[in-house]
């Protein structure tokens, strides 16, 4: 792993975050959880799991099928894909503490048999090539300075006519964002890149673009839901719901912040990007 991996393996690594999620959801040691119940947890990216549907919605999956998620997290994507389509799915992750959360919580939510967790890198995936359908990558790609090796690796290990399904933030504006955000404490770990660069990198590895499409507005009315949602509690006197500070830290609010701001300024928005592999790369 390189110093930058380790880095980012570093800045998303966190102890104790099973028992954290296990009591923030109620569930004593070993006993089984709801996946529902893990709610705002479970999607480490924009839209959450309403972001995760939309995007592999229009993808021809079915319960034969065998999906990679890159950047897998703690396995929710991976298991909302699971559950809402049969399929297989295989995460990978740079960072053992998400590989292992995954595990125990899709074993805890009774999908254990239909996923698999594995501690890598997207340069460097520990995969036969052709060995799947499908490929998603969910807020990953701000971490990946190259592109085109990240490309090149996601084309090898799908099988001729796969999908590469993306929803990162990417570089829309002249401007960059504050730090800390979700994805990084500074910059040194920001790798944001415009549509076109991915566009570039994945027609060098053998796809053709099928789909784009920016998500700002959804992205600004996602926030706005979630500060409505958390006054709304406050009023109340409840507390606010567990959700990714448990996975960010103490100072998710600030991440939170920076990100919004950016995307308020048309620096950023989160991008939607499908491509179909349809010859071996240059």
């Amino acid at each position: 792993m390189g110093d930058i991996e380790s880095e980012v393996a570093r800045h998303y690594g966190a102890e104790g975050l099973l028992e954290r999620i296990a009591e923030a959801v109620g569930a004593g040691p070993g006993q089984p959880i709801d996946r529902e119940a893990l709610g705002q947890i479970d999607e480490f990216h924009i839209g959450g799991a309403a972001a995760t549907l939309r995007l592999i919605g229009g993808l021809p999956v079915m319960a034969e099928s065998h999906i990679l998620d890159i950047g897998c997290g703690i396995g929710g994507p991976a298991r909302l894909i699971a559950a809402e389509t049969g399929a297989r799915v295989t995460g990978i992750d740079l960072t053992e503490t998400f590989v292992s959360v995954a595990e125990e919580l899709s074993r805890r939510t009774g999908q254990g048999e239909r996923l698999s967790f594995v501690c890598a890198s997207a340069l460097d995936l520990p995969f036969d090539d052709g060995s799947f359908d499908l490929a998603t990558l969910l807020h990953v790609g701000m971490n990946i300075a190259d592109k085109e090796g990240l490309m090149r690796e996601a084309a090898r290990v799908l099988r001729a006519g796969g999908r590469l399904a993306i929803y990162d933030v990417m570089q829309t504006g002249s401007g960059a964002p504050d730090f800390p955000v979700p994805w990084a404490a500074d910059a040194a770990t920001s790798f944001l890149a415009r549509p076109g660069e991915y566009a570039d990198c994945a027609a060098k590895a053998g796809f053709e673009t099928v789909h784009e499409c920016q998500r700002r507005e959804e992205a600004l009315d996602f926030f706005a839901d979630r500060r409505a949602r958390l006054a709304d509690r406050k009023a109340s006197g409840l507390p606010p719901p567990p959700g990714l500070n448990l996975v960010m830290g103490a100072d998710a609010a600030a991440k939170i912040a920076n990100l919004t701001t950016a995307i308020e300024q048309g620096h950023i928005a989160p991008v939607e990007m499908i491509f179909r592999k349809t010859r071996p790369g240059a």
